[in-house]
């Protein structure tokens, strides 16, 4: 050491640091680079991925956004119905009893279809007056054709012939109303009229539609004008809606109308209101709305209860239902699908939250999405547990 000069140690601790300097930037290097792959890692974008069994079993709903009105409308309620055309009450003309029930309730039954036989000694009694007041008339239509003859001829008494005449016209029109009573039977006339006396006549179903009621049983009495059963048209039903008179000003027809029945659940149907009452009802004070409904489905039957909302403002914002919209702490989010070949990749979108309309809310993206999208309807909260569940399980590893 001490043979070495003063230029020499100088050179070497210049040395030494050279090197330290180069290991400190190596290490800030790393630094930065290891850095850089952690921001990358969390930049990434996270998803769900469901195999096409599980997106089955989770019963997925996936659409585009929707456009909805979240403001202006009117609250109302009602129930299901169908116009008087298109429900019919089976009666009886005659006492009789009921030999054959040929339907049950719920049974669709076609127009002219027979739901019941009756029989009765009323019935034959009164084929057996026709078939009297028939021959009777032929016998008096040729006395009358008898005495015209005469008549005309002058070697026969008017009075005869006037009494022919009027015999044979009361007679024809007693026979004439006697068929016509068969026709309400649907026993054929001419069949009677050649030797066929029917034991049993059928009724028929006036339109085509369901059996609601049935209100008889085999072997028993009916009176004339008893109800047998009734048949209801329910390819017309539709949405019958009470609104309070405080609001009846705001309603009018070509209006949409939304509505919830018990045997869809989770559905939304939509009608457009074609009427608007004119008298209120007194109990309470409230008018009549109908609507036809557009989007009809499952099993709606008249006098099912309905939750309406009739619209009476046209703007319209984003929506989705609160089953699309997941939080995780403050932040909501919406999971965009895609499919891509057997597996659905969900990703998730943060959105903000405004206003609820029921179970649909309204919702603002913080980026822009691009068109015709596809999103999650439903089972928003189990794809962001799974979603949690995969970012624990590789923090754990």
């Amino acid at each position: 050491m001490k043979n070495l000069s003063k230029y020499t140690v100088f050179g070497l601790i210049m040395i030494f640091l050279g090197l330290s300097s180069c290991g400190d930037s190596k290490s800030e290097n790393r630094a930065e680079n290891s850095e850089m792959e952690e921001k990358h890692s969390e930049g990434e974008a996270e998803e769900v991925v469901l195999t096409a069994k599980q997106f089955d079993a989770l019963q997925m709903k996936i659409d585009t956004l929707q456009m909805r009105n979240m403001s202006g409308y009117v609250e109302a309620n009602g129930q299901l119905e169908v116009p008087p055309q298109n429900e019919a009450t089976i009666t009886s003309v005659v006492g009789a009893n009921v030999v054959s029930i040929e339907v049950i309730e719920g049974d669709k039954v076609n127009k002219g279809q027979t739901v019941v036989y009756l029989s009765h000694p009323n019935i034959i009694q009164k084929q057996t007056d026709y078939l009297s007041a028939y021959s009777n008339s032929q016998f008096l239509k040729k006395e009358y054709e008898r005495q015209k003859t005469l008549y005309d001829a002058g070697v026969g008494s008017g009075a005869n012939f006037q009494k022919a005449e009027a015999e044979y016209q009361a007679s024809k029109s007693l026979a004439k109303g006697l068929d016509a009573q068969l026709q309400q039977l649907s026993i054929s006339a001419s069949g009677v009229r050649n030797g066929t006396i029917y034991q049993r006549v059928a009724l028929r179903s006036p339109i085509e539609g369901f059996v609601q009621k049935v209100e008889v049983k085999t072997g028993q009495y009916v009176e004339p004008q008893t109800d047998l059963m009734e048949v209801v048209d329910t390819h017309h039903v539709h949405a019958d809606l009470m609104v309070f008179e405080k609001d009846v000003y705001k309603v009018k027809e070509g209006q949409k109308v939304t509505f919830n029945v018990q045997s869809i659940p989770g559905k939304e149907l939509t009608a457009e209101i074609y009427s608007v009452g004119k008298t209120f009802e007194q109990n309470p004070k409230a008018l009549h709305i109908h609507a036809e409904i557009d989007n009809k489905e499952g099993n709606l039957i008249p006098g099912m209860y309905i939750q309406g909302r009739i619209q009476t403002d046209n703007s319209l914002t984003r929506a989705m239902p609160e089953s699309a919209i997941a939080t995780d702490g403050e932040r909501s989010y919406l999971f965009s699908a895609k499919k891509e070949n057997d597996q659905w990749h969900f990703t998730p979108v943060e959105i903000t939250k405004s206003t609820h309309d029921g179970e649909w809310i309204a919702i603002n993206f913080l980026t822009d999405q691009e068109p015709n999208i596809k999103f999650a309807y439903n089972n928003a909260y189990y794809l962001m547990a799974e979603m949690k569940k995969g970012e624990s399980e590789e923090h754990g590893h």
